[in-house]
């Protein structure tokens, strides 16, 4: 005869945000963006050229373009997938400042990408409907802050301690993201559940037809926002050599996405998703634009504001859209965008790498890639703030509507 055993103790709605925003802050404030604050460092060491660091963040990318489609395939549930996926950031995060050299780069670049994805999909298939299915959407926002907080916790720390080798901040990094690591799987420990989950149900396999203009703004996103996120404090160190002050541009871009998804949730109760998703893209062009044509701390700090500002909030607004328009079964649509996002990001620093080839005296690569950046930005914006996208039976199929 068989003991009874205990139901699994049901998770408050608070764990559920700290274990979310803590494991984000890991996976992508760290694993994904620790880069950033680190490269103009890397490069006055003499460790990377601005094409090697171009070459580190495409293979980052890559990583996560594969590691987002590959999820579905891992044989674990959430909360194993995301507990591998934070131990492995926190490994090769610190692997960084052990192994030096392009090849050991990429390598570790490539599967803190893959490892990354890992968790924003265990993560966010977990919080996000554990919260709806509580009554509790609007506190999804308390969890995709953690990018936010994530980006300033990394970028504050190498401020702070930038006259270090950037050997040893790789491996303070490393172990700052076991120790947030530890604290979200505290917050979500074996056994426990948010919710009971509703049964499943069987939809179609293919995305919504006509949908294909969302996949393109949302390619055009992550196309948009990678060159600041990549290449903002670079571009603060050619204008101020100190770190103390190049280094400021990071923690102010990572503050602005934490505070944006706070007030995402306000914004949504008086304006349609695709507004907002539409001003997002147009504050990020001016981001983008600003870096070009005002060579100045006060334009790139505007330009932290405008990019880190904007980012989370079109990320999260248009995943609201595309579930809104395949409610039964949203996979194959945000599959879809979550690959043209991915796309999108990998072109970013190869284009910054081709336009640089350019006989275009007095303009970088990465010049040309901004403006390039700001015009795709300008045309998906138009387009969203055009249409509306509305969920429509027409023969079963959902379509797209203007919002005439």
């Amino acid at each position: 005869m068989s003991l009874p055993t205990a139901p699994p103790r049901t998770m408050s709605t608070a764990a559920i945000c700290v274990a979310g925003a803590a494991g984000l802050a890991v996976a992508m404030g760290i694993g994904r963006f620790a880069f950033t604050p680190l490269l103009p460092l890397m490069q006055r060491e003499g460790l990377l050229s601005a094409d090697d660091g171009a070459w580190l963040a495409a293979a980052n990318y890559l990583g996560y373009l594969l590691g987002a489609l590959g999820a579905a395939r891992v044989p674990a549930g959430p909360r194993t997938l995301t507990l591998f996926a934070l131990l492995g950031t926190a490994l090769f995060t610190a692997a960084s400042g052990w192994f030096t050299g392009l090849p050991a780069g990429l390598l570790l670049r490539f599967v803190a990408g893959v490892v990354s994805a890992w968790a924003l999909v265990g993560i966010s298939s977990w919080a996000v409907p554990a919260l709806a299915r509580r009554g509790r959407a609007d506190a999804a926002g308390w969890v995709f802050a953690g990018v936010g907080l994530g980006i300033t916790l990394a970028g504050g720390w190498v401020w702070l301690f930038a006259a270090q080798a950037t050997s040893i901040l790789w491996l303070q990094l490393g172990a700052l993201a076991l120790v947030l690591s530890v604290l979200a799987m505290s917050q979500w420990p074996r056994g426990a559940t948010a919710a009971h989950p509703p049964p499943a149900r069987i939809g179609k396999t293919s995305a919504p037809h006509g949908s294909w203009p969302l996949v393109l703004c949302y390619g055009t996103l992550g196309f948009g926002y990678i060159l600041p996120a990549t290449y903002l404090p670079a571009l603060a160190r050619d204008l101020m050599d100190d770190p103390r002050l190049f280094g400021l541009v990071w923690p102010v871009f990572g503050l602005a996405a934490a505070a944006s998804t706070l007030l995402a949730g306000r914004a949504l109760r008086r304006w349609h998703r695709l507004h907002i998703w539409s001003a997002s893209h147009a504050l990020m062009a001016a981001g983008c634009a600003l870096p070009v044509f005002t060579r100045s701390g006060l334009g790139l700090t505007l330009a932290a504001l405008f990019v880190g500002g904007t980012f989370m909030v079109a990320t999260m607004v248009g995943l609201q859209q595309a579930r809104a328009l395949s409610p039964t079964n949203p996979a194959p649509l945000l599959g879809r965008m979550t690959a043209a996002f991915a796309c999108g990001q990998i072109a970013g620093p190869l284009a910054a790498l081709g336009l640089a080839r350019l006989p275009l005296p007095g303009w970088s690569g990465i010049e040309l890639t901004l403006l390039l950046a700001t015009l795709t930005l300008l045309a998906s914006a138009f387009w969203l703030y055009r249409f509306h996208v509305l969920l429509e039976t027409r023969d079963g199929h959902p379509r797209l509507a203007c919002a005439d």
